[in-house]
């Protein structure tokens, strides 16, 4: 695909995504998201049991900033030094990194509490956008984006896509299992991080897509 496909398709994603927050955020604002929102947690929560727990437990650490910053060190490691892909280390760091100063930008401007009722874990700061949420796309996403250019056939790129959705999926759903975000905390986040992500992805391809051209006039 042309700089002008990624182009198109960048714009697309992100007006998608500007219009999908924007709309979520008038909506916690305006308190007109309220009867969604608890509608949602109702569901979730009413599915409780001791072994969904262990697991929802086990999917929002996969989404915690300790975890991410483990699997972070490691696979940046590999593109560095193992790879010595250095554009995909600098794209992947810059996403990863991007993501959690956005995040707190986000909360800090909106400021909206957490849910107070049925917490079985405890968790603090502000809920809108939730950070796991972004996170998870973020990081699963740009994962999901780096090992595609690198695995040759169709069946292990449309498994690596699955994995990827259903990891930020479930642990979206983790943290309103859990008690410590609203749904719309989390939808917030989806299209918060989707955003930042498709910018990202965007200038790396113009980058990756300019150097070809250099390498080709030479």
């Amino acid at each position: 695909m042309k700089l002008k496909g990624y182009l198109w398709s960048a714009f697309l994603v992100a007006f998608i995504s500007i219009i999908g927050f924007s709309y979520i955020a008038i909506l916690i604002s305006n308190h007109k998201i309220i009867q969604f929102d608890q509608r949602v947690i109702t569901f979730v929560q009413g599915l409780e049991s001791p072994f969904l727990t262990l697991i929802m437990r086990f999917f929002t650490y996969l989404g915690s900033f300790p975890s991410v910053m483990v699997l972070f060190i490691v696979i940046s490691y590999y593109l560095y030094i193992v790879l010595k892909h250095r554009a995909e280390f600098l794209l992947f760091g810059t996403v990863v990194v991007g993501t959690i100063i956005f995040n707190e930008m986000l909360k800090h401007f909106f400021h909206r509490a957490r849910p107070d009722f049925h917490r079985l874990i405890e968790a603090g700061g502000y809920s809108f956008p939730s950070g796991h949420a972004m996170s998870a796309f973020a990081f699963y996403g740009i994962v999901a984006f780096l090992l595609w250019r690198h695995i040759p056939d169709q069946l292990g790129r449309t498994i690596l896509i699955l994995v990827s959705i259903l990891f930020i999926f479930i642990i979206g759903i983790s943290r309103i299992y859990l008690g410590v975000h609203y749904p719309s905390d989390i939808v917030g986040g989806y299209f918060a991080s989707a955003l930042w992500l498709t910018i990202a992805i965007w200038f790396f391809q113009r980058y990756k897509e300019k150097q070809y051209e250099r390498s080709y006039r030479s």
